[in-house]
């Protein structure tokens, strides 16, 4: 079998026989990281601990109710209210409208 050969449909199919997905997505984000992430009604900051299928899993994470001043939230790290999840988060990566690193504390007080 020439792999040049294969069609798209055949090369899913091994995919699938072998665990892999044939609609695997890159993504920005790195398991081990923190980021705060904007999503279309949330924002939330939190550490990455997976990449399941199209959902970030964060722990030590929070619902950031007031950023204050969105500059200086992301400069100095401080947040005007903060309610943090007692579990784990799932968020939706289709529903991010944008993210960045956080490399500051997460917040672990609600506030």
């Amino acid at each position: 079998m020439n792999i040049n050969d294969l069609t798209l449909g055949q090369v899913k199919e091994l995919m699938t026989m072998v665990g892999g997905s044939p609609c695997a997505k890159e993504t920005p984000f790195r398991v081990g990281d923190d980021y705060l992430i904007r999503t279309v009604t949330h924002i939330d900051v939190g550490h990455v601990v997976d990449i399941a299928g199209d959902f970030l899993v964060m722990e030590q994470a929070s619902w950031i109710a007031d950023t204050g001043r969105y500059h200086d939230c992301l400069k100095k790290g401080v947040f005007t209210e903060v309610e943090p999840y007692p579990t784990s988060v799932y968020i939706n990566m289709s529903s991010i409208i944008d993210a960045a690193p956080w490399e500051h504390d997460l917040p672990k007080e609600q506030k």
